[in-house]
């Protein structure tokens, strides 16, 4: 079975953006249209989401000026081996 697992980096992301707080995220996020509870912001920030809206992940993207391979970082490359016959 293939390794699916990822990286979740938006506590990074908004660090390097200057933001220290998941409240000044949840605002940014309200005004574009995706409006998440305080605790729903908090998972989103220190978790690593399981599943996420498209709205929302374009939201942070537009709210941290970055590109997704900025926030989801995926697993080094597994060198598979293949043998010949």
């Amino acid at each position: 079975m293939a390794d699916l697992d990822y990286g979740w980096r938006l506590r990074e992301v908004m660090a390097e953006r200057g933001m220290s707080s998941t409240t000044e995220l949840r605002p940014l996020l309200a005004a574009r249209g995706v409006d998440l509870s305080p605790s729903q912001v908090y998972r989103l920030v220190v978790g690593k989401p399981e599943r996420l809206s498209l709205r929302t992940l374009m939201a942070l993207l537009d709210i941290l000026d970055c590109a997704m391979d900025d926030l989801i970082e995926s697993p080094p490359a597994r060198t598979v081996r293949r043998t010949g016959k």
